[in-house]
């Protein structure tokens, strides 16, 4: 993945959370809305990462390592829309 490309939440980041991800985490973020990933993107970043989520339970594919870097550098780069 090239850093130099301006990632976006709605072309790059927003497909990455499955419907599943969106609804059993709406009572602590909506990762469907870029203000609110933002907003607790360090702590979806450090899950996603780890391993911690999604829980092996849930039976959604985890993020790979390519993922996690995708979402590093969008937070990085300022979150753009």
């Amino acid at each position: 993945m090239s850093t130099s490309a301006t990632l976006s939440f709605a072309r790059d980041i927003r497909p990455m959370f499955t419907d599943m991800d969106v609804s059993h985490m709406k009572k602590a973020m909506d990762l469907s809305n870029r203000d609110s990933v933002f907003q607790h993107a360090q702590a979806i970043y450090e899950s996603v990462a780890s391993g911690h989520m999604p829980p092996p339970s849930s039976g959604e594919t985890r993020w790979t390592p390519d993922m996690c870097a995708k979402f590093k550098t969008w937070q990085e780069q300022g979150g753009q829309p």
